[in-house]
């Protein structure tokens, strides 16, 4: 099985047409549709359903798919890996991070590291800490920023503490719920749950580590910008860090509810895999957010 014919089989199936893929790759039609016969052959299966608007991939096609991704990504790796092995500090970077990291820990870090190693490609992807677990199960990512998972399997991922996180309990300015002091006061209020499902969110762990019953969901959303938006324009109370919620834009519609139980303490943490040798720029990028953590502690204690 070729390289080369797996790529053809990706690029068609992302495309969904044999041209387009053809036009990607940098070949002609029938070199492709060549490529992708021979797979088939080998295969004795069907991997692309073809018809007058395109392709579709069958169940064998999607399984091969799924598979050859993950194969070029961990080629692509090594290659990276060797070459860096021999002092050439080359390749890409992929980072999944929170909104807070991106925020406040990013920049830093890509000034610092990019001024140092200036011929390595970084991609950041912002969204929230279960798609970035996924994708760093799936090599799509190096490195996953966020508060530490709870219940994280023992030794599956390198784990690298950086910095303490306060997680303050905020609700739209002019919100009579701004006067409550115990947690107690907000239970009965809709509360906005960032996650998959209302089973999980930082709410929950907020009230059940102090033996009460978690709140009701009011609404569930995927990102940080859905939360302030929906809080910032209604009745609903949400969690974010004390870093987001202090910022001069999020002042101006939010305030935090100073509740005597105090802040749900969470630790920010960078996440990178353990099954593998990691490559040097994940080291160094871990150096300089390392460094980065250190002066926005303490610049916060200061």
């Amino acid at each position: 099985m070729k390289l080369t014919h797996l790529r053809a089989l990706v690029a068609a199936i992302e495309q969904g047409s044999l041209r387009a893929a053809a036009r990607q790759l940098g070949v002609s039609q029938p070199a492709l549709t060549k490529m992708l016969r021979e797979l088939e052959r080998e295969l004795a299966t069907t991997l692309l359903l073809r018809s007058t608007t395109g392709v579709l991939a069958t169940a064998q096609g999607m399984v091969l798919y799924e598979r050859a991704l993950a194969a070029d990504r961990e080629l692509t790796q090594a290659v990276d890996q060797i070459q860096q092995l021999g002092g050439r500090m080359t390749g890409s970077l992929a980072i999944g991070a929170v909104p807070l990291a991106v925020m406040l820990l990013v920049p830093e870090t890509l000034r610092t590291f990019g001024r140092e190693f200036p011929q390595i490609q970084l991609r950041i992807f912002e969204e929230l800490y279960i798609e970035q677990l996924t994708r760093l199960r799936k090599g799509e990512v190096d490195i996953a920023l966020g508060p530490l998972p709870e219940h994280l399997p023992a030794g599956e991922f390198a784990v690298e503490t950086l910095m303490p996180i306060d997680m303050v309990i905020i609700v739209r300015k002019g919100n009579p719920a701004a006067r409550a002091r115990r947690l107690a006061d907000l239970a009965e209020l809709p509360w906005v749950y960032t996650g998959a499902t209302a089973e999980s969110g930082y709410a929950k762990i907020l009230y059940e580590s102090h033996g009460m019953k978690p709140p009701p969901a009011g609404a569930l959303v995927n990102s940080t910008l859905g939360l302030l938006s929906l809080i910032a324009s209604g009745n609903y109370v949400g969690l974010q860090p004390r870093q987001i919620a202090q910022h001069p834009f999020a002042r101006q519609y939010l305030d935090i509810v100073p509740v005597e139980e105090g802040p749900l303490k969470l630790t920010l943490v960078a996440l990178a895999r353990a099954d593998t040798a990691i490559k040097p720029s994940v080291r160094h990028f871990l150096a300089h957010l390392h460094r980065a953590a250190h002066h926005l502690t303490k610049a916060d204690a200061g």
